[in-house]
């Protein structure tokens, strides 16, 4: 295997682990609302917006093994952070949250310790990650 194939290997290899980070985050916030009947706030909405294409975006470039693909999922993971972060501060420090139906700073679930605000942000730092990688390594 030369050097070119060994890249391409890596950068399909990182490009599918962001991939299945972002299935497994669109699969769970799924499995929260509709398998336990969690209402969603307006922030994990937003969250989910920027979540949901990933899954596609990033498996379409990995299996084009195409790391640039950097342009397109770098300010959805960016700005998903942002607001998971912001989320998580306010799940964290405030008691009420007088935007939408269901309060941002109610915590309705917990998975090993973590919020879902908590658990978004981890996805987001990750996919991030992954992505940036590929791309340098390309």
């Amino acid at each position: 295997m030369d050097r070119r194939e060994l890249r391409e290997t890596d950068t399909r290899t990182l490009l599918g682990a962001a991939t299945l980070v972002a299935l497994v985050a669109t699969a769970g916030s799924l499995f929260l609302s509709l398998g336990l009947g969690l209402e969603p706030c307006r922030l994990c909405w937003y969250q989910r917006i920027l979540m949901y294409p990933l899954v596609v975006v990033l498996g379409v470039a990995t299996v084009e093994r195409r790391a640039a693909v950097a342009w397109t999922a770098l300010p959805l993971t960016a700005l998903g952070a942002a607001i998971a972060a912001y989320h998580s501060w306010l799940q964290a420090t405030q008691v009420a949250c007088g935007v939408g139906a269901v309060s941002c700073a109610r915590v309705q679930y917990r998975i090993a310790g973590l919020t879902v605000p908590n658990l978004s942000l981890i996805a987001f730092l990750l996919v991030s990650g992954a992505v940036l990688l590929a791309w340098r390594w390309d």
